[in-house]
Formats: structure tokens, C-alpha cells, sequence
């Protein structure tokens, strides 16, 4: 029974009805990124977001927006792309995961990233 008690105790949050030496200490409130600049950051770091060899033009960004549930910010960004083939490609868009002022993540944009219903603005 005292086993259990001192394993339960271990788990025990910084809220639980415990006395104080047996909760864990609060987390530090997270730090939250202030916002990117993605213009700056996508024309100084193309190559991260669109293959060279797809000759990326007419480039665009959405405004960014802080993630739900993270620090960093998404936005989405378009161009006009050419296949390895060389042939048109057309607009595509992306949506990229920026924190810390690196750009972490880009992938194709789908339906639920609401790209499609963004103001965007050249680089």
C-alpha cells in the first residue's frame, strides 16, 4: 500500500490534492514565437520550399497564422512550377510550418489547410 502511495505521488501533478513536496512543479508557460516575416523568410530560403528544377515563379504567401497546437506559425505559399519534363505544372500551393525563423516543414497543400480562401501577396 505505502508502494502504491509513493508511485502515485510521482505522477502527481502540480494541481493534485497532495501535499505540496509530493506535486510536481508547474511547467514554465511556453514561449511563443513572435510573428515571421515569410516574405523575407521564403525569398531567402526558396530552395526549402520548391525544387530548384521546378523553376518556381510568380511566388506568393498567405499572411501567417500561429499554429493551434504549437509556438510557430503556418502559411501558405504558391507559385508557378515547371515539370522535370519541362512542362507547366501551373499554380501549386504549399502550406509551411515556420518556428524560430526556420522554416521546419512544407508540404502540398490539401481542402482542410484552407489555402484555397487566403489573400496572398508577391515576394
Amino acid at each position: 500500500m505505502a508502494g502504491a502511495l509513493v508511485l502515485a505521488a510521482c505522477s502527481a501533478d502540480s494541481h493534485a490534492p497532495l501535499p505540496k513536496f509530493m506535486r510536481t512543479d508547474e511547467a514554465p508557460p511556453r514561449q511563443l514565437d513572435p510573428e515571421p516575416d515569410v516574405k523575407r523568410l521564403v525569398r531567402d530560403k526558396l530552395g526549402q520550399i520548391f525544387m530548384a528544377a521546378s523553376h518556381p515563379r510568380h511566388v506568393r504567401v498567405s499572411p501567417p497564422h500561429r499554429e493551434l497546437n504549437g509556438t510557430g506559425w503556418t502559411f501558405c505559399v504558391q507559385a508557378e512550377l515547371t515539370s522535370v519534363a519541362g512542362g507547366s505544372l501551373g499554380t501549386q500551393t504549399y502550406l509551411a510550418t515556420v518556428s524560430g525563423g526556420i522554416i521546419l516543414d512544407r508540404r502540398r497543400a490539401g481542402a482542410d489547410d484552407n489555402c484555397a480562401s487566403e489573400t496572398y501577396e508577391g515576394i
